[in-house]
């Protein structure tokens, strides 16, 4: 007995469904490959914000042990009668000799330094700036002159090829 050609079934495919379908996966692979790479170019920056953080944290620590200024007594008590600030900076000091606040005014270090000059060589391309301002009025200070009462100390650090990130607090007069 001989099968009708209506009931022999195709086994293999065509070449214009051969071509389609490579077609439809090449289109598929580059969609899938170009979100794999912008995913890969941007998966490190939880690791420069994580430096930056600690980076900051680092500064910040550092500056908020000094004495609100030259004049405090240890301990902060009592607190200055009539604090200045017409002079926010160094007063000729080194990084070392740093006493109080005023004195971090205006740095600037790339690489990034603490007061033994040990930071971690992954640091070596952030760059940390500090400014220090009287922003006693901002806070609520009291006094006879309240806005020389607290000090803004304002962190940024810029890692590298990224966007610099600023973190801030206040030191107040005591």
């Amino acid at each position: 007995m001989k099968l009708s050609n209506s009931f022999i079934k195709q086994q293999g495919v065509t070449l214009v469904e051969l071509v389609i379908s490579i077609v439809v996966l090449s289109i598929a692979m580059v969609a899938m490959m170009n979100s794999f790479s912008l995913s890969m170019s941007h998966s490190a920056d939880p690791l420069w914000r994580n430096k930056a953080l600690k980076l900051g944290q680092l500064y910040l620590d550092e500056i908020l042990a000094k004495k609100y200024d030259e004049s405090t007594p240890v301990g902060g008590i009592p607190a200055v009668p009539a604090p200045l600030c017409s002079s926010l900076n160094s007063d000729g000091e080194t990084r070392e000799t740093y006493d109080d606040v005023d004195d971090y005014n205006g740095t600037d270090d790339l690489p990034p330094e603490n007061l033994t000059n040990s930071i971690d060589a992954s640091y070596a391309l952030y760059r940390v700036t500090v400014a220090v301002t009287c922003d006693g009025d901002t806070v609520g200070a009291t006094g006879g002159t309240a806005n020389n009462n607290a000090k803004k100390i304002t962190v940024t650090v810029t890692p590298p090829g990224q966007s610099p990130m600023t973190f801030s607090a206040y030191k107040g007069n005591y």
